[in-house]
């Protein structure tokens, strides 16, 4: 099977669980030939017998081969506790000009789904949860197949079904909400522009909410760099629509773009400043970007938890 890293090649697919281990396959193999090949990606079926437990799981025929008594791994253990967090406001739909489109949630739907079995294959639990102006999923923390198939699942529906327009983002409000719902210590993993009305003050709280509780955050700010940073556009008039709202106004990019780069360059500035002084990793995720620079991210955050 063909071993994909690159977005622009995963639109043809709508099976997300074989796309994921398609992608996590050739990144693994990518990674022997790289700086990161020590970061363990391994299916870990056995651990070492601890002295006084029960001995009815001990793998005799591996003790035979190798003198040490391993007991065999079942689906409750689990080394970290992880969750994953899409933002599916209307936003996340830019840009939005055909079904399937190479789109930020598109992006985020296909990085979540390989983390999710890239977390299953080093026997993580995992959960998802989405949302937008309210809370529209959140699951338990399971490492099953039967609960990674549902989370398959709703990411299909998330990326294959019909998303409705003009649906608003609250990521301040519900940050908070979803903080309080993460009961034990978890890597949480977001995936949203952080595009939303709010008091950026109050977005930069609900973020320092989640260091509060003792959770490991990485947040992927999903953009289009290309159109939404360096607001590349040919000089003649657009109709830009706002997307949450559905508000629409008529200019030359031209006449703005200095006031809108100067405007979004502040923004992202003071949300990388402020997730540098919450200790959150802040990676800029751009939808032409390839899978590499989201699961190396990752791999890394995770290896300063063992």
């Amino acid at each position: 099977m063909k071993n994909i890293d690159d977005i622009s090649e995963l639109k043809q697919f709508e099976n997300l669980e074989l796309l994921a281990k398609l992608v996590v396959e050739g990144f693994i193999t990518g990674l022997h030939k790289s700086p990161f090949h020590g970061f363990s990606v391994e299916f870990a079926e056995h651990r070492l017998y601890n002295t006084g437990e029960s001995i009815k799981n001990i793998d005799w025929k591996l003790y035979g081969k190798t003198d040490k008594m391993f007991v065999k791994r079942y689906e409750e253990e689990t080394n970290l506790r992880s969750r994953i967090i899409i933002d599916t406001s209307s936003s996340m739909l830019f840009p939005y000009k055909e079904k399937h489109r190479q789109t930020k949630l598109m992006f985020s739907v296909y990085c979540a789904a390989s983390l999710i079995h890239l977390l299953r294959k080093q026997r993580d639990a995992v959960g998802l949860t989405l949302f937008s102006d309210e809370i529209e999923l959140h699951t338990q923390t399971k490492m099953s197949s039967v609960h990674s198939g549902m989370l398959y699942g709703n990411l299909n529906q998330l990326a294959f079904g019909d998303i409705p327009l003009n649906k608003k983002s609250k990521p301040a409000e519900l940050l908070h909400l979803i903080s309080d719902k993460i009961h034990k210590r978890s890597l949480v993993i977001i995936f949203s522009d952080m595009f939303s009305t709010e008091d950026p003050e109050k977005l930069f709280s609900a973020l320092q909410h989640l260091k509060h509780n003792k959770h490991e955050v990485i947040l992927f700010h999903v953009t289009d760099k290309e159109h939404e940073a360096e607001f590349k556009y040919h000089n003649r008039p657009y109709k830009f629509i706002d997307m949450e709202t559905g508000e629409t106004v008529k200019l030359n990019p031209n006449e703005v773009r200095d006031y809108y780069k100067n405007s979004s360059g502040q923004f992202y500035n003071k949300l990388k400043l402020k997730c540098g002084q919450y200790k959150i990793d802040f990676i800029q995720a751009d939808v032409k970007s390839n899978f590499k620079e989201i699961l190396v991210p990752y791999l890394i955050k995770r290896s300063k938890l063992h």
